[in-house]
């Protein structure tokens, strides 16, 4: 509740006359009224000028001073919003947060103690996001230095590792002499040679504490950043088996061939068992596409078909096929340019971003939800690598068209967002107008 202020000169009357009617008449209440007459008039100074002018002028100074107070308090109190503020947005709370290390939380309990000395200590640990009791206990232990989580004084932990002994484990993790070993082994071989006496497990932690790095880069052969790619549909193809899992344990292998340069799928066979034939019913239904394609004048003469050298693929019965088609076998092999990775990546897709969305309970259900993903996949699915043109266009010659329709389409519909966003108003800008110049020059000031 706000405390009462009421002039001297109304106490001063009262005391004088000693009329408790007089006060409520005016305003002041009989218990006031009554102290009033208990203390009796107190002295009051006045700054009214006395000829010389010097009460004036102090008047007139502190007056003064007074603005240039109430002027600070404006702009800290703009400050401390804005604090509050940014704290509030990016979630700069300590709630829910470790603070491990002792330095800090004494610099943290020294500012709210600054802060406690001229405002609520409530507010400012609201502020922060520190609760009362977290706060009194830090305040408790401050005094018997155990805010450290981990407490530094050696004599609170006489069986800690000492420095010289850290030291040791360090140039044992990172020295070029002693990579070859593991770590276990590398803690048992400091142990032989009488240095640290440690645990392997106080040895990961340090590792991973410090973040010592043990000089164990590994030498790679050079990956090709591109496979093999096709400079016409029918080129190039892969042909590949996958093995799909059922819910009652038995297995559907699924057969596929895709055409290097459209991504589109030529041919595919889900069976119940891994045979030859079915590798050679893919491939003919293959070759049946690309003649199609020579039959119209934009196929190859030769079709090269990557394939790895499991049993399905290298065999009497393909063997056999091959001579009477007009195609290549190339065995594909692994982390090099002519790799088989195109067909791997699509049964990637299929199984994760389709098949196993369902119940595989049959072949037969899995036969037709590959039938929906590869219909969907050569003439529904956009591919980023065609610039919006799916594999069918890409396959029959019918891409050239949609990258130009796309970049026209996308033109009209920025213009048309911009138009449609410009004509709108909120709430905060309606009836607003942009400011002047002399209006910026002023707010810059």
């Amino acid at each position: 509740m706000a405390r009462r202020a009421y002039d001297h000169r109304i106490r001063e009357l009262v005391c004088v006359t000693g009329d408790l009617t007089l006060a409520r008449a005016l305003g002041v209440p009989v218990r006031t009224a009554q102290s009033w007459l208990r203390r009796g008039t107190p002295e009051v100074v006045s700054l009214e000028d006395g000829g010389d002018g010097a009460p004036a002028l102090r008047l007139a100074e502190t007056l003064a001073q007074l603005a240039r107070l109430e002027g600070d308090v404006r702009r800290l109190r703009a400050v401390v919003r804005l604090l509050a503020t940014v704290i509030g947005v990016f979630g700069l709370q300590l709630n829910g947060q470790r603070l491990p290390d002792g330095a800090q939380k004494l610099a943290l309990l020294a500012a709210l103690q600054r802060v406690a000395r001229t405002a609520s200590l409530t507010t400012a640990l609201r502020l922060v996001g520190l609760s009362a009791t977290r706060y009194r206990s830090w305040r408790r232990r401050s005094v018997l230095c155990e805010l450290d989580d981990r407490s530094p004084c050696p004599r609170r932990r006489p069986s800690r590792l000492t420095a010289s002994e850290r030291a040791a484990m360090k140039d044992f993790v990172t020295g070029e002499e002693h990579r070859h070993m593991p770590l276990r082994a590398l803690a048992l071989h400091a142990q032989r040679a009488g240095r640290v006496f440690a645990h392997v497990s106080t040895w990961a932690r340090l590792v991973k504490e410090r973040g010592w790095r043990r000089p164990r880069v590994r030498v790679h052969p050079t990956r090709p950043t591109a496979g093999v790619r096709a400079t016409r549909p029918g080129e190039l193809v892969h042909i590949d088996v996958t093995l799909i899992r059922l819910l009652d344990g038995t297995r559907a292998y699924l057969h596929a061939v895709i055409d290097n340069y459209s991504r589109r799928i030529l041919a595919w066979k889900v069976a119940a068992k891994l045979d030859p034939a079915n590798t050679c019913a893919v491939l003919a239904g293959a070759a049946q596409e690309i003649q199609a394609l020579r039959d119209a004048g934009a196929g190859p003469v030769e079709t090269q078909v990557y394939a790895d050298s499991g049993v399905e693929n290298v065999n009497r019965d393909v063997d056999a096929l091959l001579e009477t088609c007009p195609l290549r076998r190339v065995l594909a092999q692994v982390e090099v340019a002519f790799s088989n990775s195109m067909i791997e990546s699509w049964w990637r897709s299929l199984k994760h971003n389709w098949l196993f969305l369902h119940s595989l309970d049959s072949v037969a259900a899995v036969e037709k939800l590959v039938a929906f993903y590869v219909e969907q996949h050569n003439s529904v699915m956009a591919h980023s690598a065609f610039r919006g043109a799916t594999p069918d266009e890409v396959f029959f010659g019918h891409a050239d068209a949609v990258e130009p329709g796309l970049v026209e389409a996308r033109r009209k519909a920025r213009a048309d967002r911009i138009a449609w966003n410009r004509a709108l108003e909120c709430n905060q800008c309606h009836g607003l107008k942009p400011p002047t110049v002399a209006e910026e020059g002023q707010e810059a000031a």
